[in-house]
């Protein structure tokens, strides 16, 4: 063991053998204590500790003798009283009696301190509350938004809540655990939530407690959870249903917890969730984009960050207003975690350049290109722009002044000092005579690395798959557009979005004769210049035509007006109408007012209906109602007596709007109701199915396929025009399906306008089997969306979908045709390669990934298979040229353990192209590799070292 390790186990184990009081009165152990125990010299293990201290693993008490306590240490006996930045402290004890007396003194709703708890939260944080105090133990939650857009911190407030209204304890666990840090391993993400049984697996040396174990009595919140596979979704709605489980191995489950369960996801539900376990999640909440927040929460949210780092570098901080402005402007995929991480940025450079004041200045010549380019997209939207200016001076002082920390661990929360590592470096610069514009450049330089380094890991960008498809400059001009878009609209476009928009100016880069091409007929009308996603449409022209120096024909402004109007559609979930009619004064009111309360706004209407109104009056009143709630899918009628549920023939006639009606109306009903509309995104008749009997959906079914026996089978391609991306998906799938079955299957290109109308002309003549693209249509097949079929994640679902209809499969081709990402592949080596054969390239080059997934039984997404085919063509063609990419990355024995695996695999390339690859262009391989499963290449790496 290393003598820096031997010094903190002993110091751990001597504040172990204490109680929580003692430890208090003592606050840990000097240097003089560790070196008589350890028989070291006092100045070695001095020397250590201070390393320690640095290194954030233990906390140096500032008196006489200097005191050393182990980090982890404080955290387990006193909770987070100290910030993960602060390296020493003046005393324990009175930090922790401060703590204790501001807990007592804080008598305050934990949600009203969130910004925006009376604007755009509102609605959210009493869906919270009510989820909270619902009796007898809370109801189970799903938390929905895009990437940093707080649902961690919300979950925080509800557990505070829950607090603070003497729900839970106030020593009531809060476990976080993110199920994306063990998607690849599906069996050891189930033994961290439940634990695991000793032989349980290979590895399960020991019994181990589970999260749900140690949540008991708090909440256990689930982050991404849409990475939690079939099996673990099962297990949870048993827990959630029973409150009881079983550890990994165990076969009975007699284990008990009482946990109240928060997830959280950035994926669409219907899409990543078993049914089955949706239905066990009553409450779902919608957190709002950093876009859709109103602009004055925008500007107090900037103002709030930058006094937290007022309060960290103990200066007031001048901030010039276009600054504010950039800042907002700048935000795009990673919402409130991407503005603090660009906030703690610029005051770091402030921070470098105003060493010898007595404050910070930020100004807009300090920040770089990407924050300017936020200013930029502010000033094209007046009405922002205005609310801005009017919400800060041209200077504004930001002082630590009122700063409340919300949470104790903040995941976006920098784990180092960052203005101490500016301070030691410029200081030891400055003691070498270094220049000082030198000084500035050099730590800026290594100051953005870090941060950078540290946002890549609590947040990924939502087109870090689609980046191995298109050229980096389009995807990053893509989220402009959509923050252009999201600001000037006021609402949110999500991935779904960035996909399309991504591909379709990619297309139009390569398109030949681009000028000339025009817009079908039908087309030329669709949006009236004078709508707003027209005019926004024309401002993205500009930026097109501007950072990519072409010139846009007026037919593209049309297509990004569709886009933007089916954009819309598409985000607008659940269009069935729902009425809920009921005999009394108040009934039906209070229904919805719960339903409302529980699951957000949704479109639903009450309809009292008092026994002294005559029914004729009555009966007008539901007409006007369904005509107000209907979408164009049809309103479904929820009723409390027969009466009504008789008349739904009526009543659409007299609306001219298709109305399905169920009687026996209760609240449980409703709520079914509007979940399956809204989070299952079901269509009317399989709502009416499920809620009446659902032996009724299983006999349409079979009557459904009767009908369609005889019909030719079809699978939709859907995009916004029904022109490239759709058409480039009906040619990918075409060779798919030639190669599993050859009967035939006809391919059709659509476009989302009017497309339900097409599908029902469509289902006249064809049996549809399945759909993929932007957007799902209202037909009863399974629905692949745009990013799983570039991913290669819909390809089974394809292959099911087409045995599902009794579709001869070819012998040995289930599941194993390369066709789609050949295709893939082709398309970029026939445009990249200048001296190889592509089409040769492309067989040996898949035949090198098959090796590398043989080599540590990994399976590769059809992304992660074009990024090493890319690379390695590249590499090749280097090779042929004489040319080497030099590797200046830093090499450990771990990647030299990986690159022999790599150079064994890459032998195929030597055997069938006649080329060696050089080792540097290997180890770039094995850095893409440990990028994309780096658990699987780690263990590998455990293995051979055992």
């Amino acid at each position: 063991m290393k003598r820096i390790d031997r010094i903190y186990q002993q110091l751990e184990e001597k504040c172990d053998t204490l109680t929580k009081d003692q430890l208090l009165d003592r606050e840990g152990f000097s240097a003089n204590e560790l070196a008589d125990d350890l028989e070291m010299l006092r100045n070695n293990v001095s020397l250590e500790l201070n390393n320690l201290v640095r290194l954030g693993k233990v906390i140096k008490i500032k008196k006489r003798p200097v005191l050393y306590i182990p980090r982890d240490t404080v955290k387990k006996n006193y909770g987070y009283i100290i910030d993960n930045t602060i390296l020493d402290i003046p005393s324990l004890k009175e930090l922790y009696q401060a703590k204790e007396k501001a807990d007592i003194d804080k008598d305050e709703d934990p949600f009203s301190l969130l910004i925006g708890s009376e604007g755009s939260l509102k609605k959210l944080t009493s869906q919270a509350k009510a989820a909270v105090v619902y009796p007898p133990r809370g109801l189970h939650t799903l938390i929905l938004g895009p990437t940093g857009s707080g649902k961690t911190l919300f979950a925080h407030m509800m557990h505070n809540y829950a607090i603070y209204m003497k729900r839970m304890d106030k020593d009531s666990p809060f476990i976080v655990f993110n199920c994306a840090d063990y998607y690849n391993n599906p069996q050891l993400l189930i033994s961290q939530i439940f634990g695991h049984a000793k032989g349980a697996f290979t590895g399960a040396e020991n019994d181990k407690q589970g999260l749900v174990e140690k949540a008991d009595g708090g909440i256990l919140f689930l982050d991404e959870v849409h990475r939690l596979p079939p099996e673990g979704q099962e297990m949870i709605f048993y827990f959630m249903d029973t409150g009881r489980y079983n550890r990994l191995g165990e076969t009975e489950k007699r284990r008990q917890a009482q946990v109240l369960i928060i997830a959280a996801t950035t994926e669409d539900p219907s899409s990543s969730f078993l049914q089955t376990f949706l239905r066990r999640i009553p409450i779902t909440i919608t957190m709002p984009s950093f876009h859709e927040r109103q602009t004055r929460e925008k500007v107090d949210l900037t103002k709030y960050l930058l006094s937290k780092e007022a309060k960290r570098i103990h200066k007031n901080i001048k901030v010039n207003e276009d600054v504010i402005k950039a800042l907002i402007g700048s935000v795009t995929f990673g919402n409130v975690g991407q503005l603090k991480s660009n906030i703690q940025f610029v005051c770091a450079q402030g921070f470098l350049d105003s060493m010898d004041s007595p404050y910070v200045n930020l100004y807009v010549k300090m920040l770089p290109e990407e924050m300017k380019e936020g200013l930029s997209l502010i000033s094209r939207n007046a009405r922002e722009n205005e609310e801005i200016s009017n919400y800060v001076g041209k200077v504004t002082v930001i002082t630590d002044e009122g700063t409340k920390e919300l949470v104790d661990d903040d995941v976006y929360e920098l784990p180092f000092d960052m203005y101490k590592i500016i301070e030691d470096k410029a200081s030891l610069l400055k003691q070498e005579n270094v220049d000082p514009a030198e000084i500035n450049r050099f730590v800026a330089t290594d100051i953005k690395l870090h941060i950078k380094s540290f946002y890549q890991q609590v947040t990924k960008r939502p087109n870090m798959k689609l980046s191995k498809l298109v050229d980096g400059r389009v995807i990053d001009l893509a989220e402009e557009l959509r923050s252009l878009a999201e600001s000037m609209l006021n609402k949110t476009f999500n991935d779904k979005f960035l996909y399309f928009i991504s591909l379709h100016i990619d297309g139009f880069l390569k398109r030949k004769n681009r000028l000339s091409a025009g817009a079908p007929t039908s087309y030329e009308r669709l949006v009236d210049e004078n709508e707003p996603e027209y005019q926004v449409a024309l401002k993205m022209k500009e930026m097109i035509e501007e950072k990519l120096r072409v010139r846009l024909p007026k037919v593209e402004v049309m297509y990004l007006a569709i886009l933007l109007v089916s954009a819309n559609e598409l985000n607008q979930k659940g269009k069935v109408g729902i009425v809920v009619a009921a005999h009394g004064n108040s009934t039906a009111t209070s229904i919805v007012n719960v339903t409302k309360e529980l699951l957000g706004d949704y479109n639903i209407q009450a309809v009292d209906m008092p026994l002294d109104v005559s029914f004729k009056v009555v009966l007008d009143e539901i007409v006007s109602v369904v005509r107000k709630v209907d979408r164009g899918e049809g309103v479904l009628m929820l009723v409390d007596m027969g009466s009504l549920y008789y008349f739904e023939e009526k009543i659409g006639e007299k609306s001219g709007i298709e109305v399905k009606a169920v009687d026996m109306v209760s609240t449980p009903m409703v709520l079914d109701a509007v979940r399956k509309a809204n989070f299952l995104d079901m269509d009317l008749k399989s709502i009416i199915a499920s809620l009446r009997n659902p032996q009724n959906s299983v006999e349409e079914e079979i009557i459904q396929v009767s009908k369609n026996r005889g019909k030719p089978k079809a699978i939709l391609t859907i995009c916004s025009s029904g022109q490239g991306t759709a058409k480039k998906m009906e040619e990918l799938l075409r060779t798919f399906i030639s190669d599993i079955t050859d009967e035939e299957i006809h391919i059709i290109p659509i476009s989302v306008i009017g497309m339900n109308q097409t599908v029902q002309e469509l289902e006249k003549k064809y049996t549809i089997i399945a759909s993929i693209g932007v957007r799902k249509p209202k037909v009863n097949a399974p629905f692949i969306s745009l990013e799983h079929f570039i991913e290669g994640e819909g390809q089974l679902t394809i292959e099911q979908a087409i045995r599902n209809k009794h579709i001869q499969i070819k012998n040995g081709k289930s599941g194993q045709s390369d066709k789609i990402v050949r295709g893939l592949c082709e398309d970029s080596l026939k445009m990249m390669l200048t001296y190889l054969n592509p089409y040769r390239a492309i067989s040996t080059l898949l035949h090198f990934c098959d090796n590398l997934q043989k080599e540590w039984d990994v399976h590769f997404k059809n992304t992660t298979t074009l990024r090493v085919v890319v690379h390695s063509a590249f590499a090749m063609e280097r090779a042929v040229r004489g040319e080497v990419l030099h590797y200046s990355n830093p090499v450990t024995d771990e990647k030299r353990a990986v690159l022999a695996r790599v150079r064994n695999a890459s032998q195929v390339i030597e055997k069938e192209m006649n080329i060696q690859l050089p080792e540097d262009e290997l180890f770039y391989l094995v850095d893409l590799l440990q990028d994309e499963f780096p658990d699987r290449l780690q263990k590998a790496k455990s293995v051979e070292a055992d």
